[in-house]
Parts: structure tokens; C-alpha cells; sequence
């Protein structure tokens, strides 16, 4: 409280009384008005609506038998239809199941063919590595068994030690 009294600036506190003044002149003048009106145009209304409202209650009790009818036949009619409606929903969700589960299958199939593809590639890539190093070392072991038999042996062992298993 001691602080807020040691800051208290007179001029701010004049400015911002003349400002809130101001603002509360400017509503008093253009707000003021159109807001009371407004309340006033809503209050005829609704006093119109009670009127006729009151009107619409008097005629509801001078109708009769012929009202209950009405009544009965409109009841009737929207149990058709709601019982209608209802056959409809199910049957469409029965079909949105049906074509879910059909596409699904399908999916899958595709799926598990390009799996099958897929592996078909590969083991084919497989095999055409493996005869492409049976034919290399295939030449290797020819080339140097003409040349000496030591050497064809070493070949061999190296040839087995160079082998990486996939």
C-alpha cells in the first residue's frame, strides 16, 4: 500500500480520469440509445409472442377430435418412417461392411502377391550371383591348375576364405 502511494503520479491520475470520462460521455451518446432501444424492441417482442402465443394456446383447446386424429396419424407415419429409416441404416452398414471386407481382402492379396514377387526377384538375384562366382572361381581354379598344382591348392584355400555367406 506504501508503494502504491510513493508512485501515485497526479498527472497520469488526471489523464486517466479524463480519459475514462470521455469514454463514458462517448457511450452515454452513441451507445446508449441504440442499446436501450434495442432492449425496448425485444421486450415488444416478446410481450407479441406471449400475445400470440396466448392466441395460439386458445385455439389448441377449442380444437377436438379432429386433432387427436391428426395426432394418431402423425404418430403412426413416423414410426414408419423411423422404422424405415432404421432398415435403411442397417442395411447400409451392412453393405459398407461387406465392400470394407471385400476391399480388404483384396488389399491383402495384392499385398501378399507383390510379397511373393518380391521374393521371387530375390531368390532369382541370389542365383545370379552364386553361378556368377561358381563360374569365376570356376576359371581361377582351371587357370592356375595349369599352371602349378601348389598353386591350385592355395587358390582353393583363398577362394574359401574370400567367401562371405549372406
Amino acid at each position: 500500500m506504501e508503494k502504491l502511494l510513493d508512485e501515485f503520479s497526479l498527472g497520469l491520475f488526471f489523464w486517466q480520469t479524463l480519459l475514462f470520462s470521455l469514454l463514458l460521455f462517448l457511450l452515454w451518446r452513441f451507445a446508449w440509445k441504440p442499446i436501450l432501444k434495442a432492449v425496448s424492441d425485444r421486450e415488444d417482442g416478446i410481450k407479441d409472442a406471449l400475445a400470440a402465443a396466448e392466441d395460439a394456446k386458445k385455439e389448441m383447446q377449442n380444437v377436438t377430435a379432429d386433432s387427436e386424429k391428426l395426432l394418431k396419424e402423425a404418430r403412426a407415419e413416423r414410426e414408419a418412417m423411423l422404422k424405415e429409416a432404421r432398415e435403411i441404416k442397417q442395411k447400409m452398414v451392412s453393405d459398407a461392411q461387406e465392400q470394407a471386407k471385400a476391399e480388404g481382402d483384396k488389399m491383402i492379396k495384392q499385398a501378399q502377391a507383390a510379397i511373393e514377387s518380391e521374393k521371387k526377384a530375390a531368390v532369382a538375384d541370389i542365383k545370379a550371383q552364386v553361378a556368377n562366382l561358381s563360374v569365376d572361381i570356376a576359371e581361377k581354379v582351371i587357370k592356375e591348375e595349369l599352371s602349378d598344382k601348389k598353386k591350385q591348392l592355395k587358390l582353393v584355400e583363398d577362394m574359401l576364405g574370400d567367401i562371405k555367406l549372406n
